[in-house]
């Protein structure tokens, strides 16, 4: 359903502020594919580059889904916490890497996990409340749904080597930035006219 003015202004205090700043949400696309890419083009990499390389994923994800959360008006951003606990959750995990560059790879599984789990439950927490203002947020639903099940499966999978979980996290960042994508172009439709 479009959004009109005719329509109650809570109808809109999710909507408005994230089709206005679709954009965030298409930047936070190409990060992950960029970084899905990378992934894939150095399976080599030694566990220090693959740690770095998650880190700057992570931090950048969420400085754009908290800037995503915090920008709009007054009483709006209060129907937006979800979005803002997915950008602290991957900002705190961001800087850990940095802070601890030299964990072993079950600590970084283990690690890479739990933010896949908080942040995908989360995203389909944010998409149920978006349900209620816009069709189409199935891309948001989806994405919860494979983070949630990225990260069961690095749990129950802890033993894969190096150069699989290189390929896993990869292909995850690509799909999700494509749902990340397809979600920005869809919120756009509603963003409102200048």
């Amino acid at each position: 359903m479009a959004y009109t003015q005719t329509q109650s202004p809570l109808v809109g205090a999710l909507l408005r502020p994230l089709a206005d700043r679709w954009w965030l949400l298409l930047l936070r696309g190409l990060v992950a594919v960029t970084f899905g890419f990378l992934a894939f083009y150095g399976p080599g990499a030694t566990l220090l580059s693959l740690t770095i390389l998650w880190g700057a994923y992570a931090l950048a994800d969420g400085v754009f889904a908290l800037w995503a959360a915090v920008s709009g008006e007054g009483a709006e951003t209060t129907s937006r916490w979800w979005l803002a606990a997915v950008g602290i959750v991957s900002i705190l995990a961001g800087l850990a890497t940095f802070f601890w560059p030299g964990m072993t790879t079950l600590v970084l599984l283990m690690f890479i996990a739990g933010w896949a789990i908080a942040t995908g439950a989360l995203e389909i927490w944010g998409a149920i409340q978006l349900r209620k203002e816009i069709d189409g947020e199935w891309a948001l639903i989806l994405n919860g749904i494979l983070s949630v099940a990225f990260g069961v499966f690095l749990f129950a999978r802890p033993g894969i080597g190096a150069v699989a979980l290189i390929y896993t996290i990869g292909v995850f960042a690509i799909l999700t930035g494509f749902f990340y994508l397809a979600l920005a172009f869809r919120l756009k439709q509603y963003k409102t006219p200048a």
